[in-house]
């Protein structure tokens, strides 16, 4: 909850509570313990506080999180009116978090959280390398969400999804904030076909759809300081992981099979393009995924702001791509 607000929000008005006192633990200590407590001996039993090695208040977290997430300094500006129940409908309003969950989360935020001793190590010692400290763990937790939420591979991408992929039973408020514009299409081009096509595409080739769209967000980029589209590619008809190709890198080539793209070009985030082939009967899948990871606010408007071109820009790559396909066999 505190990540989704101190992303989206570049300032907040928030009720006093902010200055409660809280003592984090990260889930890999809370795990360490659990997994301790199940060898201790028949008896040695009891109710434990277990808490991290930093005391904070939410006001520290959230200034704590921007830090490591190399957002800018939030402005929070506590004020005493704020009830828990008209905060937890405005993080309702603006964060995935469900009302179930964000109302008694908020109505327990009145009372400082901090251990009342440390007990616990006369059962288990702490950690061999010592409890975790917050911004450890925020930044511990951000690359895991990083890795988890950027797919490596297009195998197995449509049910049960790819390994890399949320598990299906974690509410899809917990994978993090990635936006995604998915197709697909069936063609009779045989795979190897589509996959020249795909792997041709870019520099003097074009990106297959809404010409003068590509040009124009290449010549902004290059007004921001971005590669723009002048890098071109180096061959009309292969590419090679790590070279440039326009405003993109190729991140990933499994030939004859998947093409990931990252994005160069100036923008408040992360952006990819993945483009794949899979054989079905005679002819072939086309797959195409745009992913964008947005940084703060800004990010997420950048995406809400171009997304109603979405189906000209990327919906036209899908069908052009494959008619393009279909024209080579043909």
């Amino acid at each position: 909850m505190l990540r989704y607000l101190t992303e989206r929000l570049p300032m907040m008005v928030t009720p006093r509570w902010v200055r409660n006192r809280i003592q984090p633990i990260a889930v890999r200590d809370v795990l360490y313990y659990l997994t301790e407590a199940a060898t201790l001996p028949e008896g040695a039993g009891g109710a434990f506080d277990v808490g991290g090695p930093d005391v904070l208040t939410y006001l520290q977290m959230m200034r704590g999180y921007a830090e490591v997430a190399q957002l800018p300094r939030r402005l929070i500006v506590p004020v005493p009116v704020l009830t828990p129940w008209l905060s937890a409908q405005w993080v309702n309003l603006v964060t995935p978090v469900p009302r179930a969950i964000a109302v008694p989360l908020m109505e327990s935020l009145i009372n400082d959280v901090v251990c009342r001793d440390h007990a616990i190590a006369d059962l288990i010692p702490d950690p061999p390398a010592g409890l975790t400290g917050y911004r450890q763990a925020v930044t511990l937790a951000l690359r895991k969400i990083r890795d988890l939420d950027v797919p490596t591979r297009w195998s197995d991408a449509h049910p049960p999804g790819a390994p890399s992929d949320p598990l299906p039973t974690d509410p899809d408020w917990s994978g993090g904030s990635l936006y995604r514009d998915v197709r697909q299409r069936h063609t009779d081009a045989d795979p190897a076909t589509l996959w020249q096509v795909i792997e041709a595409i870019g520099g003097e080739n074009g990106w297959y759809s809404f010409p003068l769209a590509w040009s124009l967000r290449g010549w902004i980029d290059r007004l921001a300081g971005g590669a723009g589209l002048g890098r071109g590619r180096r061959d009309p008809h292969r590419l090679h992981e790590g070279e440039a190709l326009d405003w993109w890198r190729v991140e990933r080539l499994e030939r004859p099979r998947l093409l990931r793209l990252r994005a160069e070009m100036r923008v408040p985030g992360r952006a990819w393009l993945e483009l794949a082939v899979e054989p079905d009967g005679p002819g072939a899948t086309y797959y195409q995924r745009a992913l964008f990871e947005p940084h703060g606010l800004a990010g997420h408007l950048y995406w809400k702001s171009i997304a109603p071109f979405h189906a000209a820009i990327f919906g036209g790559m899908a069908r052009n791509i494959t008619g393009a396909a279909e024209s080579a066999r043909a």
